[in-house]
């Protein structure tokens, strides 16, 4: 993934709007590319600020990015996990039914 589509989802990403192939991207191209993570800082730092300044709140917004990201990292591993079970029950189906047209077949 090229800086620019990168930089393209950070809006997407601090809305949790990326599915799980972009998030993988995304989360992949930020842990390599330091302007990319720097440009993520400073979009989240300026959204959420100034949203928390507008309410009077205290907040330490990096540790919250970090959390964030980490959250991110978490979910998407969550998500991964999950297609690589729902592949092995398809996979299990097909032998079922394999298995199945062959009992078939032997009556």
């Amino acid at each position: 993934m090229k800086c620019k589509e990168t930089e393209k989802m950070i809006p997407l990403f601090l809305e949790d709007e990326l599915d799980t192939e972009e998030l993988r991207e995304f989360m992949e191209h930020i842990d390599k590319c330091a302007e990319c993570k720097e440009e993520l800082s400073i979009q989240f730092l300026v959204t959420e600020g100034l949203s928390r300044l507008e309410a009077g709140n205290v907040f330490d917004l990096q540790h919250e990015l970090d959390d964030r990201m980490g959250n991110a990292d978490h979910s998407l591993k969550r998500r991964e996990n999950m297609q690589w079970l729902l592949y092995g029950l398809e996979g299990l189906v097909v032998l079922a039914i394999i298995i199945l047209i062959g009992m078939l077949v032997l009556l």
